[in-house]
C-alpha cells in the first residue's frame, strides 16, 4: 500500500545497551533499570493533564519500542497463549519491556495519587490546579503546531475541524458523567488512545469526559479499577495499530487535527468558571460550568500557568536533544 502525501519515515530504533535485545526484540535484563525510570517518568506525565506520556515516551527514546511492544501482543500470541505454550508466547511478547515499564508507571502513579494527592486538590484548589493544566495543554498545542513545515490548505482546514470538535466534546459532554462499568470502560478506551499519540495528554481526555478526580481517586475499588484497565487494554490492542497505519499515511494532516482538538478543549479548563450546581444526594453536582474573565487576574493563577508552559517546552527541548544525538 502506497503512503499518502504526509507519510513519514520509520524512525529508527533506539538503541538497546550492549547486552542487546533478544531474538524477540525485548529488550535485556541489563536496560531494565533505565526502562523501570522511563516508565516513572511516563506515569508522572500521565496522570497531569497537558503532558503526554507519549511525548515523555520520545524523549527519553523508548516510543518506536513501546509501539513495538504493543503491537508484539497479535493474533499468534493469543493463539499460543490458548493452546498454554507458554514458552511461545513470552518468545513472541516483549514481556521484559512491558513489565518494567509497568513497574516504573505503577510506582509513578502510587506516588502521585496517594503522596501528590492531585486528584483531591483538583477539588480542593481547582483555581489553581487549572491555571497549570491550561499552560500545559496550551504549550503542547503550540508545539504539535510547530512541528508541521508549513500550513497547507488541508492542514488548515484538519485544524478548524479539529477545533469545532474539540470545542464540541468540552459542550456536548455533561459536566456529570455516568459512573456505570461501560462508561469507565470507554474512558480507559479513549484516554490511552489518547496517551499514545506525542502531545496529546489521556488525563487530559479524563478531564474533558468529567472523569479525572473519579478515576484516579477510585484506583483502590474494583469497580473502577477493573472496566477502566479492560478499557486501556482493548485501545492499546485496537488503537496501535491503527495509529502507526493513520501517522504513516496522513502525519501532518492528523497532527494539525490534534492542534485544534487541543486549542477547541482549552474552553473547560480556563481557571475562571462561573458554576451552576444542584444538589443530588445531598452531594453538589454541576450541570453547568461557563469560562469568564475575571477584572483582575491572581499573581499566583499566572504564575502557575506560566510553569505549565515551561514544563512542557522542557520536556519538548529533552525529547529534540534526544532526537539529535
Amino acid at each position: 500500500m502506497t503512503a499518502g502525501p504526509d507519510a513519514k519515515p520509520a524512525e529508527e530504533s533506539p538503541p538497546t545497551s550492549a547486552a542487546g535485545a533478544d531474538e524477540s526484540g525485548d529488550i535485556a535484563w541489563s536496560d531494565a533499570p533505565y526502562i523501570i525510570g522511563s516508565g516513572m517518568c511516563m506515569g508522572t506525565a500521565d496522570v497531569v493533564p497537558g503532558v503526554s506520556g507519549g511525548t515523555m515516551a520520545v524523549a527519553l527514546g523508548i516510543y518506536q519500542r513501546l509501539l513495538a511492544a504493543i503491537t508484539s501482543v497479535n493474533v499468534d500470541a493469543v493463539k499460543a497463549l490458548l493452546k498454554f505454550d507458554i514458552k511461545r508466547v513470552m518468545s513472541l511478547l516483549h514481556w521484559r519491556f512491558m513489565a518494567c515499564l509497568g513497574m516504573g508507571i505503577a510506582l509513578a502513579f502510587a506516588v502521585m495519587i496517594k503522596i501528590v494527592k492531585l486528584p483531591h486538590l483538583l477539588e480542593t484548589h481547582p483555581k489553581q490546579v487549572y491555571a497549570i493544566f491550561f499552560g500545559l495543554v496550551l504549550a503542547s498545542a503550540l508545539i504539535l503546531g510547530k512541528r508541521l513545515p508549513h500550513w497547507s490548505p488541508p492542514r488548515i482546514v484538519s485544524l478548524v475541524i479539529g477545533v469545532g470538535v474539540g470545542w464540541g466534546i468540552v459542550n456536548l459532554v455533561p459536566v456529570e458523567t455516568p459512573e456505570n462499568p461501560a462508561f469507565i470502560f470507554l474512558c480507559g478506551f479513549v484516554a490511552i488512545s489518547a496517551m499514545l499519540l506525542p502531545g496529546i495528554s489521556g488525563s487530559f481526555i479524563l478531564l474533558i469526559l468529567g472523569k479525572y478526580a473519579y478515576i484516579f481517586g477510585n484506583l483502590t475499588k474494583p469497580g473502577v479499577v477493573v472496566p477502566f484497565a479492560l478499557g486501556c487494554g482493548a485501545g492499546l490492542i485496537v488503537f496501535s495499530r491503527f495509529l502507526k497505519w493513520l501517522l504513516h499515511r496522513w502525519h501532518d494532516t492528523v497532527v494539525a487535527g490534534l492542534v485544534g482538538l487541543l486549542i477547541g478543549s482549552l474552553w473547560r479548563i480556563w481557571p475562571y468558571q462561573h458554576e451552576k450546581t444542584i444538589i443530588v444526594r445531598e452531594k453538589p453536582r454541576v450541570i453547568e460550568s461557563h469560562p469568564f474573565l475575571p477584572d483582575h487576574l491572581e499573581l499566583g493563577v499566572i504564575a502557575l500557568f506560566v510553569v505549565g508552559l515551561v514544563l512542557v517546552f522542557a520536556v519538548e527541548y529533552l525529547a529534540s536533544r534526544r532526537a539529535k544525538t
